[in-house]
């Protein structure tokens, strides 16, 4: 399942038959994610902020110092942008009202289709209603390794983080963590692999991400290659659900080849940067994967064609590329071996280091590029 499609939901409810009624109906079902079932409406706030739930299910009824009403209100007013289901009892009918903080009513007695039904129905339309289009992700793909892929990644990601975006870097080379290497990072540093297992809040991220001088956020692969195996599709599902809703930028440095990870991670990408070369083994390989997107579902304004070294075209033209992929590439980058070995031998980014370097600005325009463009639809797999 795709990270966009799991729903994170947090239930504030006193009564414990209730509370384990709902657990009960969940339990069977990989859609939606209980988060936790919360007693004290006065520490739900603070729980919405570091959980980060898609939806939150308000018993009216609610007991203690912050009741039912008191509580829809004050989530309502602190503007955390989480759409609120409110349980209720026929005896006491309740109608939806966003503008009072009231996204739809469960009323008792409830099925598990009413209880599933009710939760997907919210929050699509809370989508729909918002002018979001929030965080992006952008992995950094290449069909075939030498091409550069960690390096414009990191670059590219430094880039948007110089934008004023907040920006998060993710080593989805798991299995020989390029990132690490390229950065120098001490291998006692924590990875992907010191998350929990089951449930991921914002404060599980910040121990274990390594922030890097440049600004930005980075989640390293495992320090051990056997450790890779460790990592699931759904663990990667669960982060960047959670990354998304920290993040308004995600990129991914991904490794060559397609296994069940590297594909959960296009799967669920905004934007694929694939990156192709002046050279014909490059080519083919590119081809090849133009058509595996295209059998996965993948619309063709999700990827995007990046064309590095552009300026080293080794006897194949330009227009000859073109026509070899179907399509004019949209971003190019000049190539600049002195300043790029340079960099990566001090674990510095170009981007940084050399900002009005040709290769440098080629970098910064693509990302202004992505950050403008139209959000495209993430392509799934059907």
């Amino acid at each position: 399942m795709a990270a966009s499609d799991q729903v994170r939901l947090l239930v504030v409810e006193d009564v414990p038959q209730v509370g384990q009624y709902i657990r009960s109906l969940l339990n069977s079902q990989q859609q939606i994610k209980l988060l936790d079932v919360m007693s004290d409406g006065a520490k739900v706030a603070g729980q919405i902020a570091q959980l980060r739930p898609d939806v939150v299910i308000v018993d009216a009824l609610l007991q203690g110092r912050v009741k039912g009403p008191q509580l829809i209100g004050q989530l309502h007013a602190a503007g955390l942008g989480v759409p609120v289901i409110v349980l209720t009892v026929p005896q006491k009918p309740i109608e939806p009202d966003p503008d009072i903080g009231v996204h739809a009513v469960l009323s008792m007695p409830f099925s598990g289709y009413d209880l599933i039904s009710r939760i997907h129905g919210v929050q699509a339309a809370f989508r729909e209603t918002q002018a979001v289009g929030n965080s992006r992700l952008i992995t950094v793909f290449a069909p075939k390794g030498g091409v550069g892929t960690t390096t414009i990644a990191l670059n590219l990601a430094v880039a948007i983080g110089q934008a004023g975006r907040r920006t998060a870097l993710i080593d989805g080379s798991l299995q020989f963590g390029d990132l690490r290497a390229l950065l120098k990072v001490p291998m006692s540093a924590p990875s992907i692999v010191d998350l929990p297992t089951d449930r991921i809040a914002e404060g599980d991220l910040s121990d274990v991400l390594w922030r890097d001088p440049s600004g930005i956020d980075i989640l390293l692969a495992p320090p051990r290659v056997e450790q890779h195996e460790m990592i699931s599709v759904r663990d990667l599902d669960k982060i960047l659900s959670l990354m998304r809703r920290v993040y308004d930028v995600i990129v991914i440095d991904t490794t060559v080849g397609i296994d069940e990870r590297t594909l959960a991670l296009l799967d669920a990408s905004d934007t694929i940067v694939e990156i192709v070369t002046f050279d014909s083994t490059t080519i083919h390989n590119t081809l090849v994967m133009a058509d595996t997107f295209r059998s996965l579902g993948y619309p063709p304004t999700k990827v995007r064609y990046l064309v590095n070294r552009a300026d080293s075209a080794g006897g194949i033209a330009e227009q000859d590329l073109a026509a070899a992929i179907g399509r004019v590439p949209e971003h190019r980058v000049v190539s600049d071996g002195r300043l790029v070995v340079q960099s990566n031998n001090e674990g510095v980014p170009f981007v940084l280091a050399e900002p009005s370097a040709q290769i440098s600005q080629d970098v910064i325009g693509i990302a202004n590029a992505l950050l403008v463009a139209d959000r495209p639809a993430v392509g799934a797999r059907h």
